[in-house]
């Protein structure tokens, strides 16, 4: 049965969360769909516009994405905190790039004088817009409605374009974030739609790519190891979404970051797209990143873990000892998946 939102997802917990919307009866409707013939690939682009204009105004920042021709997949992460320290009129200002909003609230914005009864009207709306800023349902709301009611007006229909709302698996320590980025990233790989990582159109793994080839092109090698990543050449789209950048670049140690190094991270991509393409069931390629025996991650489970079909059924993600605090957190006895993080996410003998 399904579980309300407000029992799967907590920031006391974890901040980062693995999301997935299909379309409605898995049909092709943002790709070729091969019953009609029609090719709906724009809509892909229209999510990643959308994706791109919610990363700047929700305190939600996006780890990984993927758009594929009926789905899509996000890893994000939730910045609670930077939405409760946004002043007032930033609150207002980021709400009404996506909604009209009250007259009052209008007001507000443009620096026009209101009276003591009209102000408390508007911090009653601005404490709202402030909670939905950082709500994970709100987000998606805003990402899935206007797709759905642009593709229901070009195709002159009308009801539901997606399943559902949207399935979400907490993610409960830097092991299963590592686990669902890859796996989200390496969606047109495992799918037999992209060769490469860097050739996955409408992914943040080509996206992050492109940066850093972009980037070393204006610097000089730092040394002789072998590159991350193929070097050929990215056609990226124009969007660019505002990706949450690794703890390695130039961040912050008080601003958020994904807690490990971005040329690990690329290096596991493109180790796990080429065992995805090899096929060998149990095959596992030479040269293993480092970044999976630090993590003390099982090769050969990862590998079976990001080619599953929606990366397993479980709610969360995360070692045992993570997963049970999260059963507990929620007063739960029990929760899927616990024998896959066993086997994932523990030490080898």
């Amino acid at each position: 049965m399904p579980q309300a939102r407000c029992r799967l997802v907590s920031t006391e917990v974890t901040p980062f969360y693995h999301v997935i919307s299909r379309c409605v009866r898995k049909h092709f409707l943002c790709g070729l769909d091969p019953l009609t013939g029609k090719d709906y690939s724009a809509r892909k682009q229209a999510i990643q516009d959308r994706l791109a204009l919610l990363a700047e105004v929700f305190a939600i920042d996006v780890c990984a994405y993927a758009i594929l021709s009926n789905h899509y997949h996000l890893v994000v992460h939730i910045d609670q905190q930077r939405a409760l320290e946004w002043s007032n009129v930033e609150v207002a200002r980021r709400w009404t790039r996506l909604f009209t909003g009250p007259a009052l609230v209008r007001a507000f914005v443009a620096g026009q004088a209101l009276t003591t009864g009209q102000q408390q009207v508007v911090n009653k709306h601005l404490r709202d817009y402030r909670n939905r800023l950082h709500d994970l349902s709100w987000f998606m709301k805003c990402l899935n409605e206007p797709i759905a009611r642009q593709a229901n007006a070009e195709d002159q229909v009308t009801g539901h374009f997606w399943q559902a709302r949207f399935s979400s698996q907490a993610l409960l320590d830097e092991a299963a974030v590592l686990t669902a980025m890859a796996y989200v990233d390496l969606n047109p790989v495992r799918a037999g739609i992209a060769k490469t990582p860097e050739a996955s159109d409408y992914t943040s793994i080509q996206q992050r790519i492109a940066e850093w080839q972009a980037r070393e092109a204006g610097e000089p090698e730092q040394d002789s190891k072998p590159h991350p990543a193929r070097r050929e050449t990215i056609n990226l789209q124009s969007t660019i979404v505002k990706l949450l950048q690794f703890r390695d670049e130039a961040t912050p140690i008080t601003e958020p970051g994904i807690p490990y190094c971005a040329a690990d991270y690329l290096e596991l991509v493109d180790w796990s797209g080429r065992a995805i393409v090899e096929g060998k069931k149990g095959s596992i390629p030479d040269n293993l990143p480092p970044i999976l025996q630090r993590l003390q991650m099982q090769p050969q489970q990862y590998l079976a873990h990001i080619q599953r079909p929606g990366l397993g059924i479980a709610n969360a993600l995360g070692a045992l000892d993570k997963l049970k605090q999260y059963t507990e957190h929620f007063g739960k006895s029990f929760m899927k998946g616990q024998t896959a993080a066993a086997a994932l996410f523990s030490p080898g003998p």
